[in-house]
This record gives structure tokens, sequence and C-alpha cells, in this order.
């Protein structure tokens, strides 16, 4: 498997590469990235081959659209695809006024939330403005899921559907996006949005997973049904699935629970069998899901995405796989790399 693979992502007309660049990290997420790092790590994904690049209003308070922007301003647009997110509007405001975390020194910008008609427009507007690129070619719904919304899910989804739908809808049929979807940490709301839109793409973080494959019970048939695009983010499960399960080891964005760690302690005995390391498990795992044709992820320093771009394509025995799901670690009927 190799970073510059290309592929359909669903109907939308678009290719993209089967490593995604996610830009959560230039945010400034929990961790301070300096602007001459930022940069490498773009440019050296870039001569990695890879061409699709994620990215949010959210990442640092619309620092990451600033950075991103910044690297790709003078790539022949169409030689790569981009997507950002709706759902947040971003307006200057003085540092002291700014609950930042868990961006650190992000840019000087108030977050709120707005999933309305207006609010949809006025989002994408900004986001060109910050990239300072004459398109974004994907946009999702950002975080309508109950994991940020809470008990309010139910009527920010509501709004969600009919504001930010009706937004992107237009801008899909007057060609000014390709491709619309939602973006949220749970296949069950990506789920519930595709019976009742035409939506042409998710970004699914952390759900479908070498720990978790229950989307394959409703959600991600139907997308393939409907030639629907699925880009899976967070495929470590919040690190464990990179770091192992050791003490510490993070799963959903908290220390691991027993059960987690003596599950990934057992994936982490047959990869030594093997002599596949787990990460590169966890990320060509993802991908072999004929829904999903890429995988986004994000780093915080350039040793993290050399270290990725080689787990990516390290070889893995079909017998790697087989002996996973011998010792049901791994669903019968996931599809596994070939």
């Amino acid at each position: 498997m190799h970073p510059h693979e290309k592929r359909a992502f669903g109907r939308s007309g678009l290719d993209v590469t089967a490593f995604a660049f996610g830009t959560a990290p230039l945010g400034n997420f929990a961790r301070e990235v300096g602007e001459e790092s930022a940069q490498a790590m773009i440019e050296r994904a870039w001569n990695a081959g890879v061409r699709f690049y994620d990215t949010s209003p959210m990442y640092g308070h619309g620092l990451a659209e600033l950075r991103l922007g910044q690297a790709l301003r003078w790539k022949n647009r169409d030689d790569f695809v981009l997507s950002s997110k709706v759902g947040r509007r971003l307006s200057a405001a003085k540092r002291a006024e700014i609950e930042f975390s868990p961006w650190k020194n992000a840019a000087p910008n108030k977050m709120t939330f707005d999933y309305t008609y207006d609010g949809t427009m006025r989002s994408i507007e900004d986001s060109l403005q910050r990239l300072a690129l004459e398109r974004i070619d994907v946009v999702f719904i950002h975080d309508i899921d109950r994991f940020t919304q809470g008990e309010a899910q139910p009527e920010v989804f509501r709004t969600a559907m009919e504001g930010s739908w009706k937004a992107l809808e237009q801008l899909r049929s007057e060609g000014v996006v390709k491709a619309i979807g939602v973006g949220v940490n749970e296949w069950e709301v990506c789920h519930e949005a595709l019976k009742q839109r035409d939506f042409d793409c998710f970004l699914l973080a952390g759900r479908y997973t070498l720990l978790e494959q229950d989307a394959l019970e409703e959600f991600l048939p139907l997308c393939e049904e409907r030639d629907v695009a699925v880009l899976v983010g967070g495929g470590f499960n919040s690190g464990i699935l990179a770091k192992g399960a050791v003490e510490g080891a993070k799963y959903n964005y908290a220390p691991a629970p027993k059960q987690i760690l003596e599950r990934v302690a057992r994936i982490e005995a047959v990869c030594r069998d093997h002599g596949v390391p787990l990460p590169a498990a966890a990320l060509q795992f993802v991908v072999a899901h004929p829904a999903v044709p890429t995988f986004c992820a994000g780093t915080s320093t350039l040793a993290q995405l050399e270290q990725n771009l080689e787990w990516f394509s390290f070889p893995i025995p079909a017998a790697f796989w087989a002996d996973l799901k011998k010792q049901r670690l791994l669903r019968e009927d996931a599809p596994v790399p070939v």
C-alpha cells in the first residue's frame, strides 16, 4: 500500500490519495507546533505524493487554515483535493478574551457554533479568505454528534440538516463544491444523516479501527450501496493503537480501560508473531474497506509524519489478518488488505 495511491472519492468525481494529511496538529492541538515545522510537514507530505488535505476553522481557531493555505498557495490548484468544514464561525477578538483550550497559542479568533444557512455560507467565505485559495472541494458539517453537543445534539442535528444542508446542497448544485458531507465522532450520526439527506461523503473519527468495527452493521453497507465515500480519521483510537497496551495509553481521549488494554495486548501478540508493527496494521486496515478510499492522519512533528508514511507502506502478510480473525480479534466480515 502506498500513500500516493489514487482512489475514487465515491461518486464525487474526485480522485484522492489513500493517505490524507490532517491539519488539526497544525492548529497547535495540545502542543505548539512551530511555523517552520508546520510548513516542513506539509511539504514533506507533498513530496511523498499526498494530494488530499483536510482542515477546519476549528483547528487552532483558524490557524490550521492559515498555515495550510500558505503551504499550498503556489501549488497547481488542480493537483490536490482540499476539504474543510462548517459549523463554527470565527470572529476576531483580544487573546485575553478567548478560551483557547485545547489549542495552544492559536489564532486570535473567538469560535461560536452556527449551523444556519447564512452562517454556513459565511463560514465558507471566511475559510476561503484564510486559505487564500480559489476553492474548497469537499465540505463537511462538523461536530453535530453527542460527543460534542451533549444533550443539545438532537436540536443541533435538526438545525444542521436544514440550514447547513440547504447551503451546501445549493453550492454543490452550482458546482462551487464537488462533495458535501458530515464530519463527526459517531457512525450512528453519519448513518442518520445519510438516511435523511443526499450526502456524498463522511469524515468518521475513531469509529472504524482495529478495535471498533460496529460501523459494518449498517452504516458502511449503506455507503457502499450509495457509492458514498468515508474518510476515516483517528485510526489509532486516540493513541493506543500507536503506542500499544502501555500504562497511560489513551483510548478515545482518556486513559484506556482494562478491557481495551487487554484486547490491544492480544493484537500486539499477533503482530509480534508476524513481524508487523501495530500502527502499520491500524493504518492499513482502515483503507481496506471499499467505502473508505483514504485515511486522514495528523502529525505534530516531521518525525511522526515520516513514521506514518513508513507504516502505511509496510508489507503485511495475508496470514496476519487471517490470524486476527481466527482469534476473534477482528470481525469475520471486516475487509482486509490484499
